[in-house]
């Protein structure tokens, strides 16, 4: 790895102290040329000498929107700067999912192995989506359910005898559309007549022993559709219509 220049977005003392231990240990190739503990000091130093690594916490001065934003601003003014961040909002997904969008190069949660020599060589050498275990753990967790639950449609759809226009039609149900609006999507060749036709083949289908003695109407078998895997509720998108 080569000499480079780093600067150093912490505003809790400790972990900056800390932060800065491990790179002097273990990274002898990154020259510290600044640290700041709020968005003005940030800038105050980029004005005066632009780092190769921004090693960027999120959560400064209880926001972590700041973070953010630092991020987003630094990738639009430096597009070849690295943005690490190095955070200890480590149940924070949707946060992580911010951060990436505004252009981080990898997050290292501040938790298991830290921050390594192995991630920053990785992040200097160009890599992009750089994580550290505790991360990496909750991102196959997540694949393999999203794996599991795509298996469990197509299995749904078999048993069922699910076709394209059955997807639709409960799909627009499960958001809210009217079969009156249905019948106006691109491509949906069926009449309000012909979709409650359909939808009574799908009670037929998903409810073969019937419902307890209850009516089905539109909403139970949306759940219905939910609960067998057919829809899947992370992404209930509406057709053009």
């Amino acid at each position: 790895m080569q000499p480079f220049k780093v600067i150093i977005v912490e505003d809790i003392p400790l972990e900056l102290k800390g932060t800065e231990g491990i790179i002097r240990s273990d990274i002898p190739e990154a020259e510290i040329i600044g640290t700041a503990n709020d968005e003005q000091s940030y800038w105050q130093l980029m004005r005066v000498q632009q780092p190769d690594l921004v090693l960027l916490d999120l959560g400064l001065n209880g926001s972590t929107t700041i973070g953010v934003e630092l991020c987003r601003q630094t990738r639009e003014k430096f597009h070849d700067m690295k943005i690490l961040i190095f955070t200890g909002e480590i149940l924070n997904e949707q946060l992580w999912v911010e951060a990436l969008d505004a252009g981080a190069d990898g997050i290292i949660l501040k938790s298991g192995e830290l921050l390594t020599r192995t991630d920053v060589s990785s992040v200097m050498e160009g890599k992009r989506l750089v994580f550290n275990e505790p991360i990496l753990e909750r991102i196959v967790e997540r694949f393999k359910a999203s794996v599991e639950r795509e298996m469990n449609c197509q299995e749904s759809f078999v048993n069922y005898e699910i076709d394209e226009y059955d997807e639709r039609f409960l799909r627009h149900l499960a958001l809210g559309y009217t079969k009156e609006q249905i019948t106006n999507l691109r491509g949906m060749p069926f009449g309000v007549k012909s979709l409650e036709k359909r939808q009574n083949e799908l009670i037929q289908k998903l409810f073969p022993y019937g419902n307890g003695g209850v009516g089905v109407n539109a909403t139970r078998l949306v759940v219905r559709a939910i609960e067998l895997g057919i829809l899947n509720i992370d992404h209930l998108v509406a057709d053009e219509a």
